[in-house]
């Protein structure tokens, strides 16, 4: 298969991916209730306490880059229990008939887990301007956090694919799943600055994918400050191709 058949084929399971999210989007503004919470509620009260030092920002504008990470990570490690239902409905073993590589399937749906993380941010972008949170609204920077969140979706996606081929059953994906979101989440810079925990969380908070993620879009959205953007981008660049790979390396072991 030449490069433009594959990445033809990539781009058809995207769209077959997308089209589900056109035909049922309530799942979308369902997973804002928690990211709304986290704003209304948890950003409130500490802005208000100024517990946690934030420099010249409120820790509203800290935290959401933060929150609205979360949201997006919500969405994509749970992806692994769609492939566990498609499996139990036949629908993989239909793919995996098609002349199509494992690497262009799992890539497809990874990328749709991606474009489907820029819906979800958008309903957080909103609700932090509704509360008047003070984000960067330049059309380069915002591009630039689309552009990470399919990135990242991507990331988290593969790691939820690659688990379902190991787990291979719902109850256990949606056990997991929860076991990995919010460890990820609070060993992160996503609602405290790394400066702030103690010497053995650093060590996990620095090689975390999700604080370079929460650092990126801080800098696009909050400080302004780009000058860590190269690292923060090689960082998730190599976390997704290491999670793309090993999702299509393990790809036929959930229906063996």
């Amino acid at each position: 298969m030449n490069l433009r058949s594959y990445f033809s084929s990539v781009l058809t399971f995207t769209e077959f991916e997308l089209r589900k999210l056109r035909h049922d989007s309530s799942q979308v503004w369902m997973r804002s209730i928690q990211p709304a919470l986290w704003l209304l509620v948890f950003g409130e009260v500490f802005t208000k306490l100024r517990a946690i030092p934030t420099g010249q920002f409120s820790y509203l504008q800290f935290m959401t880059p933060g929150v609205l990470a979360q949201s997006v990570m919500f969405v994509a490690i749970f992806y692994g229990i769609t492939l566990v239902w498609e499996r139990d409905l036949g629908l993989l073993n239909k793919l995996l008939s098609t002349p199509a590589p494992r690497s262009a399937i799992v890539l497809g749906k990874a990328l749709s887990a991606g474009v489907r993380g820029i819906f979800q941010a958008i309903a957080v972008m909103l609700l932090a301007l509704v509360i008047r949170v003070d984000i960067s609204l330049n059309p380069l920077h915002i591009l630039g956090v689309f552009v990470i969140i399919i990135v990242f979706g991507m990331c988290f996606s593969s790691l939820s694919m690659s688990l379902a081929c190991i787990l291979r059953t719902r109850e256990r994906m949606m056990g997991i799943g929860q076991a990995i979101t919010m460890p990820l989440f609070f060993a992160s810079n996503a609602i405290y600055p790394i400066s702030l925990m103690p010497g053995w969380l650093k060590v996990i908070a620095t090689v975390n994918p999700l604080s370079y993620i929460v650092d990126a879009m801080r800098a696009l959205l909050i400080t302004g400050d780009l000058s860590t953007l190269p690292i923060d981008i090689l960082a998730i660049t190599i976390a997704t191709a290491v999670l793309l790979t090993l999702a299509s390396l393990s790809f036929r072991r959930i229906i063996s």
